[in-house]
């Protein structure tokens, strides 16, 4: 199935979604991540900052703030700078998203586990997300546990048409599974 298609027709079944049901998925996916050995095991964490159509990484930050290290991406150009959550130092930056203030950078290699956003994932690990490759580009510099999230309508049957550069999670999580992807195509 191709990327834009695939974009639309999830953008329409998050239109449907109710906030309660929104923030219920949300609850249940993040649950589900803290069971996982890659999250218990982690000291180390990039998370992204939920979009309105995202899942709400909020409450999760919050919970496990002081227990975990969380970093949360900044756009840089055409690429992402690590940083430090700290929820008192975050402004809107690129594509309406709050982002980390300040120069303390953090280097890829340092994070053990990252929260992947992605539009839709199917059985093999691939994702679609936004068409700006921040995250393909981030990934392909990390050795570190891929995990992608996202409501159970977002992991697709269909195959995805990956790109060579495109870069798969490890594992997905949704509201209603948890699948360690087949690496196969």
């Amino acid at each position: 199935m191709k990327k834009e298609d695939i974009r639309r027709k999830i953008k329409a079944q998050k239109c449907m979604l109710t906030d309660a049901e929104a923030l219920d998925a949300a609850d249940r996916v993040f649950n589900q991540l803290e069971r996982t050995a890659a999250f218990m095991l982690a000291d180390k964490i990039l998370l992204y900052h939920s979009l309105p159509d995202e899942l709400s990484t909020r409450a999760f930050l919050q919970k496990w703030q002081t227990r975990k290290h969380f970093y949360l991406p900044r756009v840089n150009g055409v690429n992402l700078d690590i940083l430090p959550y700290d929820s008192t130092n975050l402004h809107i930056g690129a594509f309406e998203i709050e982002e980390p203030t300040g120069n303390d950078l953090t280097d890829i290699s340092e994070i053990e586990l990252i929260v992947v956003p992605g539009i839709a994932y199917d059985r093999h690990g691939n994702r679609v997300g936004r068409g700006k490759g921040y995250y393909d580009r981030l990934l392909a510099e990390t050795r570190a546990v891929k995990i992608g999230v996202g409501y159970d309508f977002q992991l697709i049957d269909d195959d995805i048409d990956a790109a060579p550069h495109d870069i798969k999670v490890d594992i997905v999580i949704t509201d209603h599974r948890h699948i360690t992807p087949t690496h196969h195509k």
